[in-house]
């Protein structure tokens, strides 16, 4: 029996992906978009599974008609306060009204559940909408999946690879979760298609800590990466509060300061998953940390991510 499946974010990054791995299994699915915007009809308009269906949040005729049949909600929405509360909420509601079984929220990272107050604003956010989902008579699943592997090559600042170094904070031994952002698109296509998924699925490609990681890129490249204590996670903290004092747009998704956040939640040990169970859906493919780097240190140069570090090696 086709599942019909509504996807809210589907033309951002982990959108598309989730969409395409939706599309592996047999299901029919919606993908939500502004009026006028013409992004989702040319990335999906090829396929006759796929109808794009146009609403806003501040439309409630217009969202509970593009929800009308539909069996799950999964939610890839990116951003702060407007988006991740208030507007997942407008979501939440309308799924709620037109009927629909099941709501996947827009988590898809580290365990935000027991992180300290004021630690970490993204994370903070999710929490509260979790709430708000827990009060909803629908039925939820989150999923966690660590931090994206994908931000070790370029986004996240752990790596130095010109200069042969690898940060941590604290601890060199602190276990890190990882995942790539296909191997979460699997597993949110898995779990919505599962009637019997939990309130929560934690998934982890790899467990690794930073002295691995230094090991790890040694091994790849035949050159020492030595390891790089960059203070205590609570003098980060401290950064990453005067960061944010300072900052000129508190909306911004993922500016310097939240960055350190992310670190001081992960090096911390607060948002360690662990429950992880990544067979739940028998044997995947994951993939590693180790298969992430190999990848990006044999690309060529100009083709690899933006990273000073790498202009500099």
């Amino acid at each position: 029996m086709t599942t019909t499946v509504l996807v809210a974010g589907a033309t951002g990054d982990l959108g598309r992906r989730i969409v395409a791995e939706l599309l592996t299994h047999d299901t029919r699915v919606r993908v939500l978009t502004r009026p006028g915007s013409g992004t989702a009809a040319d990335l999906f308009g090829h396929d006759p599974r796929v109808d794009v269906v146009e609403g806003t949040y501040d439309d409630a005729v217009t969202l509970s008609a593009a929800l009308t049949g539909v069996e799950t909600v999964v939610s890839a929405l990116s951003g702060t306060r407007p988006v991740i509360v208030d507007a997942q909420r407008v979501l939440l509601d309308a799924s709620v009204r037109a009927g629909v079984a099941r709501f996947i929220p827009s988590d898809y990272s580290a365990d935000y559940r027991q992180i300290a107050v004021g630690s970490n604003r993204n994370f903070e956010l999710r929490r509260e909408f979790a709430a708000a989902v827990d009060a909803a008579p629908v039925r939820a699943t989150s999923v966690l999946n660590g931090a994206f592997t994908d931000m070790l090559t370029g986004e996240a600042p752990m790596i130095m690879f010109g200069r042969q170094r690898v940060l941590f904070w604290s601890s060199a031994d602190q276990v890190l979760d990882f995942t790539t952002k296909d191997d979460v698109a699997r597993t949110v296509a898995l779990v919505a298609l599962d009637p019997a998924a939990p309130r929560v699925v934690e998934v982890a490609g790899d467990r690794v800590t930073a002295r691995e990681v230094a090991r790890t890129m040694t091994e790849l490249t035949g050159t020492r990466f030595a390891l790089q204590w960059a203070g205590t996670t609570g003098t980060l903290s401290l950064m990453s509060k005067v960061g944010r004092r300072f900052a000129k747009d508190e909306d911004e998704t993922f500016p310097a300061w939240q960055g350190m956040q992310y670190f001081v939640s992960m090096f911390s040990g607060q948002a360690q998953l662990h429950h992880v169970d990544n067979d739940r859906y028998g044997e995947q493919p994951w993939t590693t940390v180790r298969d992430v780097l190999a990848a990006h240190v044999t690309r060529p140069r100009d083709l690899r991510a933006a990273d000073p570090d790498d202009a500099a090696a």
